[in-house]
């Protein structure tokens, strides 16, 4: 997916944004360039046109200027042209001046020297709006024509229009043709990056398989420059593996130290007097749940941050309600399941909570109970849910007993209170089932159902098929 936190989004505006002010920098470069040399190119014409004028053109009979300059271009024959020549006598040099028939009879203005001086090879060349509105621009000298030191004033001005409509014809072909290689490049280059970037989406898919539960490790073949991260990411999981197992095997071996002294003391309750013997039985077993309750919490905060814990729902409801079908026969059992249903929880953490929501259902129904696991949109709310991932399963349990009014429900989720006291427990089922999932960042309630009985409903993260 390209979009704004993207690193090909990134990459592909970067190039964009570095290509176009490239080609605009290039495209203004070269404008000037152009610009320098046909305005170079401009005043060299009129330079070499102004001395053939010259070379043309002497002293006739009659004390008068003859000559007729053919500088090979039509536009010094055709009127307001803007292409003039005109030679004009200087000091006592009494003789009729001579013009190219392009100006006719109108005349062109002679700056002063002080405001537009000769250079070193006695030339000056200025710019003007001739009679017909033509801007052009006059090379001028001046010239002596005889060994008596009679000398004539030279110019020739050439249509300034001319040369700006070339240059705007250069420059619309530049920006054609740099329009269509930017558009070029950028293709190229896009394909290039995205081309380059896609053993970075191969690493994200491996990631994404990996959260799914479908791949252990990163697979595949990288390139050298993403092998060190896949390497520390192999490396990284293997190291939490091992520290799960080895939380898990050191919260077996706790629970195995445990066990046997709770036991001991569970049996030799039994051989105190009736009023001793309930007391020290209800204490050690509550003991005992209460042991369980925090092993599971300190296993379940060894393992939640794993990617690899993952639990297929629908093999581990079907077992439970054939294991609880067994134990109540008289009692009606009802699963509904979402195929391929997959939780981000371990398996024994999904039968314990289950279980004991199913065990609390069969003893307080009339005649069967319901099992239900749904995906959900509704993320879980309140002290327990923190609403952050992206998928979740409902399972809910649902029996047609008497059920609970809302103050009895949250009393009944208190450590170790049991509001019927007739029943064998330590009441610490449902707390320990909230714990759970609680520390699964889920969420657990009791409403009551459709059927009039108790409904307890675990809201808790699954595995997202849509990993992005």
């Amino acid at each position: 997916m390209v979009g704004p936190r993207s690193l090909t989004a990134r990459v592909l505006l970067l190039a964009t944004l570095w290509s176009g002010l490239a080609l605009v920098v290039i495209a203004l470069v070269i404008s000037a360039l152009y610009r320098q040399s046909a305005e170079r190119a401009f005043t060299d014409l009129l330079r070499a046109q102004l001395y053939n004028v010259i070379n043309s053109v002497s002293i006739g009979e009659n004390n008068s200027l003859v000559g007729n300059p053919q500088l090979g271009d039509l536009r010094y024959s055709q009127p307001e042209t803007g292409w003039y020549w005109i030679i004009e006598p200087l000091g006592t040099f009494a003789a009729a001046p001579l013009s190219s028939s392009s100006l006719g009879v109108s005349k062109i203005a002679v700056p002063s020297i002080l405001n537009v001086p000769f250079n070193n090879r006695y030339e000056r060349f200025y710019p003007l709006t001739d009679a017909f509105g033509n801007n052009v621009l006059v090379a001028e000298t001046e010239v002596v024509l005889d060994s008596e030191g009679r000398a004539a004033r030279f110019r020739v001005a050439g249509n300034l229009d001319a040369m700006e409509e070339d240059i705007r014809a250069f420059d619309r072909s530049l920006y054609v043709a740099l329009v269509i290689f930017g558009v070029g490049s950028l293709i190229v280059n896009g394909g290039a990056i995205l081309f380059g970037l896609r053993p970075l989406d191969r690493a994200r898919r491996a990631l994404g398989k990996i959260r799914q539960g479908e791949a252990e490790r990163l697979e595949g073949d990288f390139p050298r420059e993403i092998m060190p991260l896949v390497n520390e990411v192999n490396a990284l999981i293997e190291s939490n593996r091992r520290i799960v197992d080895r939380a898990r095997m050191q919260v077996g071996n706790l629970a195995h130290s445990l066990k046997t002294p709770l036991a001991v003391l569970i049996n030799e309750a039994r051989t105190l007097e009736p009023a001793h013997q309930d007391l020290v039985r209800s204490q050690a077993e509550a003991m005992q749940a209460q042991v369980q309750s925090y092993l599971n919490r300190a296993r379940i905060a060894a393992q939640r941050e794993s990617v690899l814990v993952r639990s297929d729902v629908e093999p581990v409801l079907e077992r439970l309600i054939r294991v609880m079908r067994r134990l109540n026969p008289d009692k009606d059992f009802n699963l509904q399941v979402e195929p391929g249903a997959v939780l981000a929880m371990e398996q024994q953490d999904v039968e314990e909570t289950v279980g004991n929501l199913l065990e609390n259902a069969a003893r307080f129904c009339r005649t069967g109970v319901w099992l239900s696991a749904v995906a959900t949109a509704e993320a879980p709310t309140g002290e327990t849910g923190d609403g952050a991932r992206r998928t979740w399963l409902e399972i809910a349990v649902e029996d047609d007993g008497p059920g609970l009014d809302p103050g009895q429900a949250d009393e009944a989720m208190k450590r170790g209170r049991r509001l019927d006291e007739s029943r064998p427990g330590a009441g610490l089922g449902l707390s320990i089932v909230r714990e759970i999932a609680g520390e699964y960042q889920g969420g657990f309630r009791l409403v009551r159902g459709i059927r009039g009985g108790l409904r307890a409903v675990l809201v808790l993260p699954s595995v997202s098929r849509d990993v992005a």
